[in-house]
């Protein structure tokens, strides 16, 4: 995992939520991280992690950055895959 990539998961947790980060930044992550994405239907991609079920979520259309809903979604997973940015 990079320097990028652990600058990209400590903010997916700050405090309020960032309204900036790139939808491919976290993309990124889930690669870094060991995660499987398989492309759905549209802009839909399923993120599976070793011992989790799989979630799905949709890539922003109109502007790169995910919305905050999207971000709470990304932090609920990396938790339930035990994927903590004070660990790393």
């Amino acid at each position: 995992m990079t320097n990028t990539h652990r600058k990209t998961l400590t903010r997916l947790f700050q405090d309020p939520i960032p309204a900036n980060i790139s939808w491919w930044e976290i993309e990124n992550l889930f690669l870094a991280l060991g995660a499987i994405l398989k492309e759905g239907r549209g802009s839909r991609i399923k993120v599976k992690f070793p011992g989790v079920p799989p979630a799905i979520f949709h890539r922003p259309h109109s502007r790169n950055e995910a919305d905050k809903g999207a971000i709470r979604s990304v932090r609920r997973l990396l938790i339930d895959a035990n994927i903590n940015p004070k660990e790393i």
